[in-house]
């Protein structure tokens, strides 16, 4: 199928979550992504437990990983400066996720790598950024949840501040790190000349806060969390408990408040004067809520759905083996199962980016230094060279 970045070589000293998430956008696309990883020990998600194919290769590295290659490689030593330099020069991307304070001391920025290749775009994720006080400081995804106020609008009114139950944090800034690089790439394929580009954890963060942060900005509002998730200025907008289990209802826009009363047969409420403006619903949210509580209580989530799912926004909470075992997912291809050498049937999921329709082909995430052979033999090293790199420890 066709894959738009195909052609183009990606250098990443990754590790972990969050610049991986966002190459691994790049090599599903086609890029050719070559993992720097330290020849001892390699990327730190490859020992990120509980489940493993083998001892030092994690599944959880497989979750970031697909599609690339991976190079082990002492950047701190001159022949592994060396190398890179080579390989740089035939690359057009080097990416890393590093300590603000560490690119530039190991030679991952532009200004380090111009000489090199004047057209190599340097891609940045740190948990600070580079060029202010807090470089050197490490920060990881929850940290940033913490101080950009997603825990603090997350939860019930009346309980603790809550994190995501994942690292949204990392993802948005992988995936942002992604744009950031493929338009500089676009820039440079156009003029010759490349560029830092950076993205840190906690300016992702705080972007994301969004409709909130411009309501703050702008108005003083602190946006408060409401009880079951509820949307902060709409109603019916929240979780409610069917007979059986919960389910998120959202009459989002006006449109959808008279569907709602009408298929769950209570007309009487679209009119009633409590609840027939937006705003109205709003000032009496409480009482609403209670009388929705007692109409949903009497059935369970199945009926609910059928009667509303397609006609109004309507979704069953599901726990996590439920999300990944609906049937929906293998309808529109979000699964997939591919080979690893240690298990010949590993389910993945799918990236959600389709070209002409199709969802883009992954492989299995290799091994640490399954490609460095193949890597340094293309630049021009023998096998005899490459034993002697890796019996110095530079590969």
């Amino acid at each position: 199928m066709k894959q738009p970045l195909k052609g183009f070589r990606v250098l990443s000293a990754e590790q972990y979550g969050a610049g991986p998430y966002g190459t691994m956008f790049l090599a599903q696309l086609g890029a050719e992504v070559i993992k720097i990883e330290p020849p001892k020990g390699g990327d730190t998600a490859r020992h990120v437990g509980p489940h493993w194919l083998r001892e030092g290769e994690s599944l959880y590295f497989q979750s970031f990983n697909l599609n690339k290659k991976s190079l082990t490689l002492d950047l701190t030593s001159p022949e592994g400066v060396e190398i890179l330099h080579k390989l740089v020069k035939s690359a057009h991307v080097v990416a890393n996720n590093l300590r603000g304070d560490v690119p530039a001391k190991i030679g991952l920025d532009y200004a380090s790598l111009k000489p090199v290749n004047p057209a190599i775009v340097c891609a940045h994720i740190s948990a600070y950024g580079r060029d202010n006080e807090r470089a050197k400081w490490p920060g990881y995804d929850y940290l940033m949840q913490a101080e950009a106020g997603f825990c603090s609008l997350t939860g019930e009114p009346d309980g603790p501040p809550v994190r995501f139950g994942l690292s949204m944090v990392d993802f948005m800034s992988g995936a942002q790190m992604a744009v950031g690089l493929l338009a500089a790439l676009l820039d440079a394929q156009r003029s010759g000349q490349g560029c830092d580009v950076d993205v840190d954890l906690l300016s992702a963060a705080v972007h994301q806060t969004s409709y909130p942060a411009i309501w703050y900005m702008n108005e003083g509002d602190v946006t408060a969390r409401a009880p079951r998730g509820a949307h902060p200025s709409v109603t019916p907008s929240q979780l409610f408990k069917a007979k059986d289990g919960w389910m998120f209802v959202m009459a989002q826009t006006p449109k959808f408040w008279p569907i709602l009363a009408d298929r769950i047969r209570h007309s009487e409420l679209i009119n009633d004067p409590r609840f027939d403006t937006p705003a109205n619903r709003l000032a009496n949210r409480v009482e609403l809520s209670s009388i929705l509580d007692g109409i949903f209580g009497a059935h369970p989530v199945v009926h609910w759905l059928a009667l509303l799912q397609g006609h109004m926004p309507i979704a069953p909470v599901y726990d996590l083996d439920q999300a990944l075992d609906n049937p929906w997912l293998e309808t529109i291809g979000m699964r997939e199962t591919i080979a690893h050498p240690d298990k010949p049937e590993m389910d993945v999921l799918c990236s959600p980016i389709k070209i002409d329709g199709k969802r883009l082909p992954n492989r299995a995430g290799p091994y640490l230094g399954a490609d460095s052979n193949e890597i340094l033999g293309a630049i021009g090293y023998d096998a005899g060279e490459v034993a002697k790199l890796r019996a110095s420890g530079v590969v």
